[in-house]
């Protein structure tokens, strides 16, 4: 089971939300909208799937790396350096 399982239905409400932001962004650039109102909607939808990524993020450290980390051993060590890697990602992003 995933570490975000049990809220599911919550994260994907919030992804169709930043679905359809990103299709009124596309509804903005049809209808020639000025350049600075997409530029402010475009940061919206960016905030929106950082705050998704940060809960998703948090969910998977509290599940999925502190089992890991009970256990012990390499598994530990994995799961602990892929979620690095994963907080590097979105930090560059």
């Amino acid at each position: 089971m995933a570490g975000y399982t049990p809220r599911k239905d919550d994260h994907l409400r919030r992804l169709r939300r930043i679905e359809g932001q990103v299709r009124g962004l596309a509804r903005m650039v049809e209808d020639d909208k000025y350049c600075i109102d997409v530029l402010t909607q475009v940061s919206a939808a960016n905030s929106a799937l950082q705050s998704f990524a940060l809960s998703l993020l948090e969910e998977h450290l509290a599940h999925c790396v502190a089992d890991a980390v009970a256990q012990g051993g390499a598994e530990a060590d994995a799961k602990v350096k892929e979620a690095s890697d994963a907080i590097a990602r979105l930090v560059r992003s």
